[in-house]
């Protein structure tokens, strides 16, 4: 990994999630592509939350007044100009696109992580698929969950980022970058440690969790993503779209 690739703890968390979706040789996604734009959709909400750039007040995302530095602007702003608030299922409903998919995709392709690889060639359509070019991202990410799946159930907890319109009006999460945060505050400013408890969730969402690592206990994850309130969100978009699949199948 060369001095500009970032590393597994800097890429955000709907690259490490895209990345750890993507099976590294061919390219090809390893869930179904709509639960890999629908957990995609998930991880921007997480990003932002996590950032306190927004959060969750009541049972509705709003915009905080922080302006943090982020690749995920422009969904920051759309959900910042919003008329009224909304919820999180009706936001990953919103940002559940190919495009997303595909804008996460090319900054990773731009970064020298993954490759762009296909296109329309002699008036032939091929599939864009996106395999890995430099491996070090995705196997320290596949390191960071493995040593936090095989500690102590304690060990992953959701960061505490729901808050009511009383305990904090603007939503921002205790820890979360302010100098001043308390010491028994969860761990929200811990980053690493934060962001791979919520890739696990994510993972678990999408079903891949499982399929990375067939020997581990998957019940705290599951919790886990129906603790967070995007990775609910995301998991019960899934929901609803794998019954309305097994409907249509048995017409």
């Amino acid at each position: 990994m060369n001095a500009e690739t970032p590393k597994a703890a800097e890429l955000s968390l709907p690259q490490a999630f895209l990345l750890l979706a993507t099976n590294d040789k061919n390219g090809k996604p390893e869930v179904p592509l709509f639960a890999l734009r629908t957990t995609v959709a998930g991880a921007i909400l997480a990003e932002l939350d996590l950032l306190g750039a927004l959060g969750l007040q009541g049972k509705y995302v709003r915009a905080t007044g922080a302006a943090p530095q982020t690749d995920f602007q422009h969904e920051l702003e759309l959900i910042r100009g919003k008329s009224r608030p909304r919820t999180p299922k009706w936001w990953v409903s919103v940002l559940d696109s190919r495009a997303e998919v595909q804008s996460v995709y090319e900054g990773m392709a731009s970064l020298g992580i993954v490759e762009h690889v296909g296109e329309k060639h002699l008036g032939r359509f091929r599939p864009v698929r996106y395999p890995h070019k430099d491996h070090a991202p995705g196997a320290a990410l596949l390191e960071k969950i493995e040593a936090a799946l095989s500690g102590a159930p304690a060990d992953l907890e959701a960061p505490d980022s729901e808050a009511t319109d009383a305990e904090a009006p603007d939503s921002t999460k205790p820890g979360a970058g302010a100098p001043d945060a308390k010491p028994d505050a969860k761990p929200v400013s811990k980053g690493p440690d934060v962001r791979t408890t919520v890739l696990i969730a994510l993972l678990q969402a999408a079903g891949l969790l499982g399929k990375l690592f067939p020997a581990a206990d998957l019940t705290r994850a599951s919790e886990l993503a129906r603790d967070y309130w995007p990775t609910r969100a995301a998991e019960d978009e899934l929901r609803l779209t794998r019954l309305a699949e097994e409907e249509a199948a048995t017409l």
